[in-house]
C-alpha cells in the first residue's frame, strides 16, 4: 500500500512541462551509430515528449512507468534504450521481454525493433497464438535477443521448455490497462514469477486504473514515473456528438462516409457479429471495407489491417480488442457506431486518429441511454461535446414495428439499446434508410425532431454538418 501511495504521489506531482520543453534531437541520447543509422532510415526528426522524458532514465537502468495517450511514440520509448543496452553482451539468447495485449501490437513492436535496430544485427522474435507455433518455435531456436510476445502462447511455450528466459535482463509490460481489461493479469503473474528477479522492468500504459496500479506497485523497484498529458484524447482530435435513433446508425454512417473530407474511416461497434455485419453493409453498398475481429483467422485479420493502411480498404469496422494496437497513420475519422463500454476505451478508441501531429476527428453515435456516459467523457474531456445533425438526413423515418423513438416524452422509462438492424444495398440513401428501418418512406407513424430532445441539444447546442457528395 505504501508503495502504491508513492507511485500516485510521483503521478501526482509530476510537471506537466512537455509543452515548454526545450527542442532536443536524438544525438542527445548519445545511442550507438548503428541505431541512429536507423531512426535516420525512419526519418525521425524530434522525439517525442514520453521519449524525451523515458529514454534517460531506461538507459540508467531505471525502472520506468510511463503513462501518455495512444500514437504519442511509446513503442519507440522503450525500443530505443533496449537496443541500445543489448548492443553489448551475449548474443543468441533472450535478453528483452517485451509483453503486449494482441497479435497486431505484437507484430507492430516486432517491426519497429526490425526498423530501429536494422543495423544492429540484433534479433527478435514474435510469440502470440491464433497461428501455428513451430514457425515461432523455429525464430526462437535460430536464436533471438528480444521477444515480443502475447501471455497465452508465451506460457504455452515456457511450459514445453521452448524459450529460455534464464538470462532476461529487460521486461516491458506494453498497454498494461488493456492487459487487464483482455483478462491477462493471472497469464502475466504467472509470466512474473518465471522471471529472474533482477532485471530492468518497465510498464507504458495509457491510462492508469487501479489494477495497474497495484502491479505497478509489485513489479517496478523505485520507478521513475512519467505521465505526458492527463489520460484523455490527443489534443489534435475534434469531437463530436450525433444524436440518432438506433435503426437510423447505418444509413447516418453511409452520408457520412460520403463526406469528401473522410479520407479513412475506423468505425467501431460492441460486438463481432456486428462488426462482420456492418463491413458487409458497407461493402454491398459500394464502400472498400474490411472487419476486423476476434474470431477472424490471423491471415484475414492481416490482411484487413495491410488493405486498410495501403488504402484498399477505406472503410474498417473493428472490435476494441481487436484494434487494440492498430499503428495506421493517415486515419482521419474514427466513427464510434456503437458507445463504448468505458471512458478509457473511448479514450483509446479516438487515439487512433490525430496522430504524430496530424489533425483528426472523432464521431460518436449517441442514443439516449447514452446520455450518462456521453455526461463521463464530457467530465474527462473538461468541455461539452458538440452535438452535430446532418443536414438534409431524414431523423424522423419511423423504427421498426415495435421499437422505441430515442426522443421520449413523459415517464416513459428508459429504451433499451437497439438490436439487429439488417439493412440492404441501394442506389439511394433515402431508399436505404428506408430498407434499415424495415419500412418504405411514407408509411408508419411519424417522429418528433431529434433537436426537440433536451439531452440531445447539449449545453452547445445543436450544430448542422453538412453532407457533401463525392460519388
Amino acid at each position: 500500500m505504501q508503495r502504491n501511495k508513492k507511485i500516485e504521489n510521483n503521478l501526482k506531482n509530476l510537471s506537466k512541462k512537455e509543452k515548454g520543453e526545450k527542442n532536443m534531437n536524438f544525438e542527445a541520447f548519445n545511442l550507438h551509430p548503428k541505431i541512429m543509422a536507423g531512426i535516420r532510415m525512419l526519418d525521425y526528426q524530434e522525439p517525442t515528449p514520453i521519449q524525451q522524458r523515458s529514454i534517460p532514465p531506461v538507459m540508467e537502468g531505471r525502472d520506468v512507468m510511463g503513462l501518455a495517450q495512444t500514437g504519442t511514440g511509446k513503442t519507440a520509448a522503450f525500443v530505443l534504450p533496449i537496443l541500445q543496452r543489448l548492443m553489448t553482451g551475449p548474443r543468441k539468447c533472450v535478453r528483452a521481454l517485451i509483453l503486449a495485449p494482441t497479435r497486431e501490437l505484437a507484430e507492430q513492436t516486432h517491426e519497429t525493433i526490425g526498423q530501429l535496430g536494422r543495423n544492429t544485427q540484433l534479433k527478435s522474435a514474435t510469440v502470440y497464438g491464433g497461428v501455428n507455433q513451430n514457425t515461432q518455435i523455429s525464430r526462437l531456436r535460430g536464436g533471438a535477443e528480444i521477444v515480443v510476445a502475447c501471455p497465452g502462447r508465451l506460457i504455452d511455450l515456457l511450459n514445453q521448455g521452448v524459450i529460455d528466459l534464464t538470462c532476461m535482463e529487460a521486461l516491458v509490460l506494453d498497454e498494461a490497462d488493456r492487459m487487464f481489461d483482455m483478462g491477462f493479469l493471472p497469464d502475466v503473474r504467472k509470466i512474473l514469477n518465471r522471471l529472474p528477479a533482477q532485471r530492468q522492468t518497465l510498464l507504458f500504459s495509457a491510462t492508469m486504473p487501479d489494477d495497474v496500479r497495484a502491479l505497478a506497485a509489485t513489479v517496478l523497484q523505485n520507478p521513475v514515473s512519467v505521465r505526458i498529458g492527463d489520460a484523455v484524447p490527443v489534443s489534435t482530435v475534434s469531437h463530436a456528438i450525433y444524436p440518432v435513433d438506433p435503426h437510423l446508425k447505418t444509413p447516418l454512417l453511409l452520408r457520412i462516409l460520403d463526406r469528401k473530407d473522410v479520407k479513412s474511416a475506423l468505425v467501431f461497434t460492441r460486438t463481432k457479429a456486428r462488426t462482420t455485419r456492418l463491413a458487409n453493409q458497407m461493402k454491398k453498398s459500394g464502400y472498400p471495407a474490411a472487419s476486423l475481429q476476434g474470431d477472424l483467422s490471423q491471415n484475414r485479420r492481416q490482411e484487413a489491417i495491410d488493405g486498410f493502411r495501403s488504402g484498399k480498404y477505406r472503410v474498417l469496422v473493428a472490435t476494441d480488442i481487436a484494434a487494440r494496437g492498430i499503428d495506421v497513420s493517415g486515419i482521419s475519422h474514427v466513427i464510434n457506431y456503437d458507445m463504448p463500454d468505458t471512458v478509457d476505451a473511448y479514450t483509446h478508441r479516438i487515439g487512433r486518429t490525430g496522430r504524430a501531429a496530424r489533425t483528426g476527428e472523432a464521431f460518436t453515435f449517441a442514443t439516449l441511454p447514452d446520455r450518462d456516459f456521453v455526461r463521463s467523457i464530457e467530465h474527462v474531456l473538461g468541455e461539452k461535446l458538440e452535438r452535430r445533425r446532418l443536414e438534409n438526413f431524414d431523423y424522423t423515418l419511423p423504427a421498426p414495428k415495435g421499437a422505441t423513438p430515442i426522443c421520449r416524452t413523459g415517464n416513459q422509462g428508459r429504451q433499451t439499446p437497439g438490436g439487429k438492424i439488417p439493412m440492404r444495398s441501394s442506389a439511394g440513401h433515402a431508399a436505404v434508410s428506408a430498407r434499415a428501418a424495415g419500412t418504405t418512406p411514407g408509411t408508419g407513424r411519424g417522429r418528433k425532431d431529434l433537436s426537440q430532445c433536451p439531452f440531445l441539444k447539449g449545453s452547445t447546442g445543436m450544430k448542422s454538418s453538412r453532407s457533401e457528395s463525392v460519388r
